[in-house]
């Protein structure tokens, strides 16, 4: 199989240096990045709310290529906030709320989210981690979801980093999956018959008017309506760029892996659709630090599901020469825990003022 390429986006937070509070100069760091000559248009983008940006990562063909991409535009980002006095915080979920609500940016799209459901838009402080898969068509993409959806709970629970929620622990890993679950369409993707019956759904959600453009398709695995990939979008965004690239290689393996039974004709998984909402729940909650419910519908421990993932992907990570980094990475995540669990250690160990120096130093590793 020929090298499968590879997208990253990021979204991160923009808050004070000293209170780790919310502020809304997205469209000032977004200029002030424009002006970087290594940064190109279209690199850093404008999210929902102005206390947020996002970066996109250009087409990689390694994993390597990824985490220099990222590097490059956590740092350009960074600098330009410095610029306006703010920092970036890379994590799924802010620990505080900002002083006052946090504006809309102005784009007509986000205007009608807001009037559409402007408590779930006043809310909706979280900042994910979407990767892009190249895949051939959107016959072989829809063959792809029905494959990987039974690990996107897995997934969630691996890069869960969003523990707070305006000042105290939510008791769950990944608050944002809990947050982003609220929207009419979300959650783990159905299982489609082929592209022609995912177009077809699709299609019947506009018309019903309960989402207004594609976008508001937010499951946890789509298919991207502007370049030719699977979208898998179940991330938070991670701490650090190593562990962005730890994903970017596992994901594409679990592409390349579903491609192959696709070929090899290999039967798709169907589990019923309740066990894979209990099982995403089951992984917003814990993370890694409790029991999770694993692609074959079995309740065990999280460690031993991550082993059952990686054994799945083997073969596919040694095709693309990313099994020696990518499980070292995965290694690295079994002994020092998610975000998710890092940020409670540090909260507990040394208080809130200490985990917002750290959220904010993390951005700056590689």
């Amino acid at each position: 199989m020929m090298t499968t390429t590879v997208g990253v986006e990021e979204e991160y937070m923009l808050v004070e240096p000293g209170t780790g509070r919310l502020v809304p100069r997205a469209e000032k760091v977004r200029a002030a990045v424009g002006l970087e000559p290594f940064v190109t248009a279209g690199e850093v983008q404008p999210e929902l709310l102005q206390a947020q940006i996002e970066v996109a990562t250009p087409v990689c063909g390694t994993v390597d290529e990824v985490g220099g991409h990222l590097l490059r535009l956590r740092h350009a980002v960074a600098g330009a906030a410095e610029a306006h006095g703010c920092r970036i915080m890379a994590s799924g979920t802010p620990p505080l709320r900002a002083a006052l609500p946090v504006p809309v940016t102005d784009r007509a799209r986000y205007r009608a989210l807001q009037q559409q459901a402007p408590q779930l838009v006043a809310e909706q402080l979280v900042n994910g981690m979407h990767v892009h898969v190249a895949v051939p068509n959107r016959s072989v993409g829809v063959r792809v979801l029905n494959r990987i959806r039974v690990w996107l709970p897995l997934l969630a629970a691996m890069s869960a980093n969003s523990p707070l929620w305006e000042g105290h622990d939510t008791g769950f890993a990944s608050w944002r999956t809990v947050v982003f679950g609220r929207w009419p369409v979300s959650g783990v993707p159905p299982r489609f018959a082929d592209d022609s019956d995912y177009d077809a759904r699709v299609r019947r959600l506009l018309a019903a008017g309960v989402i207004g453009d594609t976008g508001q398709l937010y499951w946890q695995a789509r298919l991207s309506e502007k370049y030719p990939t699977v979208e898998i979008r179940c991330l938070d965004v991670q701490l650090r760029t190593d562990e962005a690239v730890m994903f970017a290689g596992l994901l594409r393996a679990l592409v390349d892996t579903a491609r192959r039974e696709t070929a090899d004709g290999i039967e798709e998984p169907d589990p019923d659709p309740e066990l894979m909402d209990a099982a995403m729940w089951q992984a917003a909650r814990y993370g890694l630090s409790g029991d999770l419910i694993d692609p074959g519908g079995e309740r065990g421990r999280a460690q031993d599901a991550v082993y059952k993932l990686l054994a799945h992907v083997g073969p596919a990570l040694e095709e693309s020469g990313d099994s020696h980094k990518v499980t070292s990475l995965v290694h690295r995540l079994l002994q020092t825990g998610t975000g998710a669990e890092r940020q409670r250690h540090t909260l507990a160990a040394h208080g809130l003022d200490a985990l917002i120096t750290m959220i904010i130093g993390a951005g700056d590793a590689p």
